[in-house]
């Protein structure tokens, strides 16, 4: 594969556009991600918009158990995929971390009443060592995902992230699942035997299978989860997309993403800051100037800071961008670059 990532070519390194994001057609994975409240989800249903008119079929995923989605399209999404309504190629969907794990677990109750009985300890014990795990609910939820996305093909797939903490640990998802695949291992290898004779004794495991295939199949799924894995750290199919605001929590926040994200080996060359106050020059607004005054301190210690990255900038609007035509209205300031009134 070529190596021909945006990040390399300094002359539209500056650009304060996603156009590169557009331009680059080996991207498969976009994640969106920020603190909360900063216009995670605005930015990546309008990013997903402006994708469709590019690619063939493009998925937005939330990960994030708010499910904003629903609302920014005035349309419901669930876990499984559902084009958005007025496009034919961009579809959405939800997925709750929590709930993916719950499923997960309460598979394991379907059979007959002493194959129930028999998997109660043992449910309880996977559910104990689950949780224990930190990350596993991303993990899972990830996991999840993936099962989604290979029976669908998609060309490019975007993420609305949870807020940072969780976005970094759903990052992690591979590390933590070989971790629990270890745990595992280790609990099959000293209580195996006994285990299969104990749910032998009692119906085994639903569809009869046994503690080695349940191992064998969870192992399939490391395999898969490794090779998304290198996928993620070729910063030609996948890309990190920031999003702040101009103020002190948020260009915090977004630092230690960055610097996250960099030694997890996972490109990030793009940042779009919301909600920026333009007033005129003649304007008597007290609050609007003083507010305008602090947001601009923060926007060029974000040139500064950042000046290989395509720094976007996004006014805040007088009404809320919610629904096909607003959002698809926003889209457009993400390629062309907003122009202030005089």
């Amino acid at each position: 594969m070529s190596t021909t990532s945006t990040i390399v070519d300094s002359s539209d390194a500056l650009e304060p556009t996603l156009k590169n994001i557009l331009d680059q057609k080996t991207l498969r994975w976009i994640f969106v991600g920020g603190k909360g409240g900063v216009g995670k989800t605005t930015t990546s249903c309008s990013l997903a918009i402006q994708l469709s008119k590019h690619r063939k079929s493009v998925l937005l995923i939330s990960t994030d158990p708010a499910h904003n989605l629903s609302d920014a399209f005035n349309q419901k999404f669930g876990k499984d995929a559902r084009l958005v309504d007025g496009f034919d190629n961009l579809s959405a969907m939800e997925i709750d971390p929590n709930g993916s794990i719950q499923d997960l677990l309460a598979a394991g109750g379907e059979g007959t009443d002493e194959a129930m009985a028999g998997l109660g300890g043992v449910g309880n014990m996977m559910q104990d060592l689950a949780f224990s795990i930190p990350g596993v609910d991303e993990a899972m939820s990830f996991a999840e995902v993936l099962k989604q996305v290979k029976s669908l093909s998609y060309e490019v797939i975007i993420f609305d992230t949870a807020p940072t903490g969780h976005t970094l640990r759903f990052l992690q998802f591979p590390t933590v699942m070989e971790k629990a695949l270890a745990k595992l291992s280790q609990l099959s290898t000293q209580f195996g035997p006994m285990l299969n004779t104990f749910l032998g004794a009692r119906g085994g495991l639903p569809g009869g299978q046994n503690l080695d295939e349940v191992l064998s199949k969870m192992e399939s799924l490391r395999e898969t989860i490794s090779e998304v894995n290198s996928q993620f750290k070729d910063a030609d199919m996948t890309t990190f997309v920031c999003v702040c605001i101009p103020e002190f929590l948020s260009l915090y926040e977004t630092e230690r993403m960055i610097q996250e994200l960099t030694s997890y080996e996972i490109d990030t060359h793009s940042i779009v800051v919301n909600q920026l106050l333009f007033p005129k020059k003649d304007n008597p607004c007290e609050q609007c100037n003083a507010r305008r005054k602090m947001q601009k301190k923060y926007l060029e210690q974000i040139e500064d800071l950042y000046d290989e990255f395509n720094v976007v900038k996004m006014p805040l609007l007088v009404e809320e961008v919610r629904g096909k035509e607003r959002l698809e209205k926003f889209s457009e300031m993400l390629v062309v670059p907003f122009q202030p009134p005089e």
